[in-house]
């Protein structure tokens, strides 16, 4: 008797799996489709670039208040600004016409834009010192962070509801 190289035993087994997995696939209707999209929620990034700022001067006022320091406050709104303002310059540049013509233009789009968000988040770092003689360092950090993080809200906050949750019951 001859044996079947091992090889070969590792071949089948892989074929009767991938075939396994292709009966498991079907491909969605048309109407599957479209109730899946309207089911995943729609985010807008100017609601969340407003949410930022939102926060961003909510929290600055309340720590130069309770802190008594106007520099604090100060300081944690110009380092929401590096965020928000970098992220709005690059939503609106992906969002214009030329970005969407197609998909080589999209990805160079995506790429240079990018650059230029991060250019510019840098930059106003850098003149952080020159534009704020009372610079609190802590407290530029801590608005950047906090501003930044406000994106895990924009994904909470755009759950769609479950057919539980909307239908309540008075």
């Amino acid at each position: 008797m001859t044996q079947a190289p091992l090889d070969s035993k590792k071949l089948s087994t892989t074929d009767a799996e991938d075939a396994s997995r292709e009966e498991e696939f079907q491909p969605w209707s048309a109407e599957q489709a479209q109730a899946w999209r309207q089911s995943q929620p729609v985010f807008s990034v100017w609601r969340v670039l407003a949410a930022q700022m939102l926060v961003a001067v909510l929290l600055a006022g309340v720590f130069a208040v309770w802190l008594k320091s106007r520099a604090v406050g100060l300081s944690w709104m110009y380092g929401a600004l590096t965020v928000v303002l970098p992220a709005a310059l690059f939503a609106r540049g992906l969002t214009s016409r030329a970005a969407s013509l197609n998909a080589m233009t999209a990805a160079m789009s995506f790429a240079v834009w990018q650059g230029v968000k991060w250019v510019l988040a840098v930059l106003l770092l850098v003149l952080a010192p020159r534009v704020l003689p009372e610079l609190s360092w802590p407290a530029l950090l801590a608005g950047l962070i906090v501003t930044m993080k406000v994106y895990w809200l924009a994904l909470i906050w755009g759950k769609p509801k479950s057919a539980s949750q909307s239908k309540t019951a008075l």
